[in-house]
């Protein structure tokens, strides 16, 4: 009988090597030539390596594209998912048997959130550009908000389990389609992970795995959707998708080395989301004024 590992495995490269396909023959179709743009490339390396210490990366990359003011605000979640499709893919390779998270239990969470992000691709990418500024708005102070919980040690106490069963397993297999839907608008699923399963009993470092294996097979799939409608800046999308691989192979040895740094870390990125997350909601204010005037 295949086990669950093996058919998480060909899942992910199948899905991938799809998402890869999708994306060479939308460019040729829509004769699409921009080269990767140098400024993605940098914040790819940088916020994918952040990524693959833990702390996430859409809002990250969310405030500095809105600091650089391209791509456009209705672009941004496409670009963020097309993006980081390959470096998520390579990360996923990299750890996602690090940590013995029971196989039925990884498989099943991993599995409901590329279909949460199925959905929430195909429902943001047909939003208006101020619909989608207003809810990745709110999207990044909910993510300031788990960060600091994080920073703050406020989080559900730490149980010990690394398998569910029961109400708990359904519990956690829901929960994490609802955050592959929430991660086509921006918002990270490591901390709500951490939050979730530490609530259900489980073992914080639990929380790893599922996060990198749920990104490594639900950002391709919403990448899908986003290439399907177009909605998304083909030069930054490339720049992000060389500067990911980059910086996750440069973290991935460091992985345990920096691990006690990462909460002075991660008071930076909270303050990064915060900037992101009121650019975005005076975007959308702005909009609407512009909207009625008119």
């Amino acid at each position: 009988m295949v086990s669950a590992t093996v058919l998480l495995y060909t899942a992910l490269v199948v899905v991938n090597v799809a998402a890869m396909v999708v994306w060479v023959r939308t460019s040729r179709r829509r004769g699409l030539t921009e080269r990767p743009v140098p400024a993605a490339i940098a914040i790819g390396v940088g916020t994918n390596f952040l990524d693959t210490l833990g702390i996430g990366n859409y809002a990250q990359i969310t405030a500095l594209f809105k600091l650089r003011r391209q791509p456009a605000d209705e672009l941004i979640p496409g670009t963020l998912n097309v993006g980081n499709a390959i470096p998520s893919f390579f990360g996923s390779l990299l750890f996602v048997t690090s940590v013995n998270v029971e196989p039925v239990l990884l498989a099943s969470m991993i599995g409901s959130a590329a279909l949460g992000a199925w959905l929430g691709a195909g429902i943001v990418s047909r939003m208006p550009r101020r619909a989608i500024q207003q809810l990745m708005g709110v999207a990044l102070l909910v993510a300031a908000f788990f960060f600091v919980l994080t920073n703050l040690g406020v989080l559900a106490p730490a149980g010990t389990a690394m398998a569910l069963g029961g109400w708990r397993f359904a519990v956690a297999v829901g929960a994490n389609f609802v955050l592959g839907a929430l991660m086509c608008v921006g918002i990270g699923n490591y901390a709500p992970s951490m939050v979730i399963l530490g609530l259900l009993g489980m073992h914080p470092i639990a929380a790893y795995p599922i996060m990198i294996g749920s990104d490594g097979l639900l950002i391709p799939v919403a990448a899908m959707g986003f290439l399907k409608s177009g909605r998304y800046a083909q030069g930054s999308a490339l720049g992000l998708a060389l500067g990911g691989i980059v910086g996750t192979l440069c973290a991935w040895p460091l992985v345990n080395a920096v691990a006690d740094h990462l909460a002075a870390m991660r008071w930076f990125v909270i303050v990064v989301i915060l900037y992101a997350a009121v650019s975005m909601l005076r975007a959308a204010r702005a909009d609407g004024a512009e909207a009625l005037a008119h």
